[in-house]
């Protein structure tokens, strides 16, 4: 086994073992800081894969903007949240065979494209060119930059949700005392 195998096997570890913790977590702040622990291992599986640029990616927008608003709404809300007893479904003994059925079928499935199973070519362009034209891609008003800009509107409007659910509540109006309404409606 080589070092490269050994740094892939121990981020997948990481990685999966996050991802199960992001779900089986009974409290959402450590549930938020596992999932920057799985962001942070797909990061370094982006950079064994000599994506550099993905990896950075992964890490700014992912765990530092993402993971940081679910942990800032998190905060906001937690004194709305009460404990509502366990967390835990009473049909996850349907749920986890079904799983498991369905991942054999997906793992079935996919062995038999024939194109999973083919090595890739080489890539023919230089790296930092093809940098550059996903550069384009990103702002070029035919490439992705709708998609960024719908992922941005909807995070403000996570964010700005978040802040109005913490504000205290306002206090209702007081009715006028009845004497009071009386020379009102006398007026």
């Amino acid at each position: 086994m080589t070092v490269l195998q050994a740094i892939f096997l121990g981020a997948a570890l990481v990685t999966l073992i996050a991802a199960v913790m992001v779900v089986s977590s009974p409290n959402l702040i450590h549930a938020a800081l596992w999932l920057v622990l799985a962001l942070g291992g797909v990061a370094v599986l982006f950079l064994l894969l000599e994506a550099a640029f993905l990896a950075a990616v992964q890490v700014a927008i992912y765990i530092g903007a993402i993971a940081i608003l679910v942990i800032f709404a998190v905060m906001l809300t937690r004194r709305l949240a009460t404990d509502a007893g366990g967390q835990v479904n009473r049909s996850w003994w349907v749920a986890a065979p079904a799983a498991v059925i369905l991942f054999a079928g997906l793992v079935v499935l996919f062995s038999q494209v024939p194109s999973f199973q083919a090595t890739p070519p080489a890539l023919a362009r230089d790296p930092s060119t093809m940098v550059v034209e996903l550069g384009r891609a990103l702002v070029e008003a035919e490439g992705f930059v709708l998609p960024f800009e719908v992922a941005s509107v909807l995070l403000l409007a996570a964010m700005i949700g978040a802040i109005v659910i913490a504000l205290p509540p306002s206090p209702a109006p007081v009715p006028p005392a009845p004497a009071q309404a009386d020379q009102e409606a006398g007026r």
